[in-house]
């Protein structure tokens, strides 16, 4: 028999099961780069050790007389590091005569005495380190032989003790991976048994990821979309086209609930494979169900570089509290370093590593137009919503952006929902395409089939 639950503790399940779930996903990302960071702290304390037990070592070599090439390239360093220094004081010294010079007509007294003082000084301290002050070059070379080998032992038993609290720390992952994922099952389990729905309906096939149901949205008495539906399925690129004020925009506003639908629905299967009535949301939290979106404008930050403005729209991916942010604790600096690898791998893959670090401003149109895709990809996106991407790019920039799309897609496992007016782009990319005019669907199938379509030719492409 299902059992009956209220809304209020249907929801309070929901919103557990997406915790578990996304808690799941952010320690996957995690353990890796705590891995890497670890790996990283070890091999600079490494070579800290390596470098200090060298440098002693060379020091009681040197001090012997031992002309070892190891010595003999220290001790070459040690005069081009003297003769630098001593170079530096003989420019200051100078640099004041020639300062009174101008300023005095007079030269500073014992001028030359000065610069004599500082040669012979430089060449005192390049022949003290031919001095041998232990002629014991066995013990020497016994003695210098004991520093390395420590420090050969000291580098093997931190290496072992980094190595077992890596395996542990991951294994403390794994298994806080796998009770959040059996958490969030169990819920999903118990939900399904439930008798009422109040976000989760099942009114979707299990293939469509964004449904449309009689959508309208009235401004006065303005019609702007007028009983519209169709379907958008996992993993296509689905294009929705019309003439200018046929209520494409309009349509996005809805979905992403910038405008309150006059009437009708909209289904959405996120993280859990369960649709649920975007109505539920407000604004600020559609985000959080994986829907991203870009506008028909660059809207970047122009004071950030690039990589920063991908770390901008990470924002909803972090786990630490207020106090956490703060007091900028171990666990955010983690967060920061998970999401600035992921924002670096990110550019790699699009091809923009080499703007990383510029800024926006004054960056070619074409690339702001690949930075504003990138940076939806931070999100975790199922569904990314385009608004007139290939406006304002010439032939060889859309043809670039029609590669990243499909990139994006198949790559990053989303769905592309697009408006816009090139048709040689939409025509080329899209799986499905849509074709509205006046708020109302004219037709709707693959490319080939619009472009058949004699409706679409009179309404939209001006008929044959």
């Amino acid at each position: 028999m299902a059992k009956t639950m209220s809304k209020f503790q249907k929801r309070f399940l929901e919103r557990r099961a997406i915790r578990h779930q996304e808690l799941a996903l952010y320690l996957r990302e995690l353990t890796p780069a705590n891995q890497e960071h670890m790996e990283s702290k070890l091999a600079k304390k490494l070579a800290s050790v390596a470098l200090r037990a060298n440098d002693r070592a060379l020091r009681i070599e040197s001090a012997a007389g031992i002309q070892s090439p190891e010595v003999l390239a220290a001790k070459q360093a040690t005069i081009d590091a003297i003769r630098a220094k001593y170079s530096l004081k003989l420019r200051e010294v100078k640099q004041q005569n020639r300062r009174s010079l101008e300023m005095r007509k007079v030269p500073i007294p014992e001028f030359d005495k000065r610069l004599a003082e500082l040669e012979v000084q430089r060449e005192e301290e390049i022949r003290a380190l031919d001095m041998v002050n232990n002629p014991d070059k066995q013990g020497a070379q016994a003695k210098a032989k004991a520093i390395r080998d420590r420090a050969r032992v000291q580098a093997e038993t931190l290496q072992s003790k980094t190595q077992k609290k890596m395996e542990a720390k991951s294994a403390i992952a794994n298994a806080n991976i796998q009770y959040h994922e059996q958490m969030a099952d169990k819920i999903k389990t118990e939900l399904a048994k439930t008798k009422t729905v109040s976000l989760f309906e099942s009114k979707i096939p299990s293939d469509v990821l964004l449904r449309l149901d009689n959508l309208s949205m009235h401004f006065g008495g303005l019609k702007a979309v007028d009983h519209l539906s169709f379907d958008v399925k996992k993993g296509e690129i689905f294009g929705l086209i019309g003439p200018n004020g046929a209520g494409k925009t309009t349509v996005f506003n809805c979905i992403t609930r910038f405008y309150k639908a006059t009437e009708g629905n909209i289904y959405y299967r996120r993280q859990l494979d369960e649709a649920v009535v975007m109505s539920a949301f407000k604004v600020h939290n559609v985000i959080r169900q994986g829907i991203v979106r870009t506008f028909q404008n660059v809207e970047l930050v122009w004071e950030l570089n690039v990589v920063d403005n991908l770390l901008v729209a990470a924002h909803t991916l972090y786990r630490s509290t207020f106090f956490g942010h703060l007091f900028h604790s171990q666990k955010i600096r983690h967060e920061e370093l998970v999401m600035r690898k992921k924002a670096e791998k990110i550019l790699f893959d699009l091809g923009l590593a080499q703007y990383m670090y510029m800024y926006p401003l004054g960056l070619p149109y074409g690339i702001l137009k690949k930075v504003e895709l990138a940076r939806t990809l931070m999100a975790q996106p199922r569904l990314i919503i385009l608004d007139e991407p290939a406006a304002g790019l010439n032939d060889t920039e859309t043809e670039e952006l029609a590669q990243t799309i499909r990139k994006i897609r198949d790559e990053y496992n989303t769905t592309i929902f697009l408006v816009e007016h090139d048709m040689g782009l939409v025509m080329d990319i899209c799986d499905t395409v849509c074709a509205i005019s006046f708020g109302k669907r004219l037709a709707i199938g693959t490319p080939e089939e619009i472009q058949a379509s004699s409706v679409v030719r009179e309404a939209y492409l001006g008929g044959e």
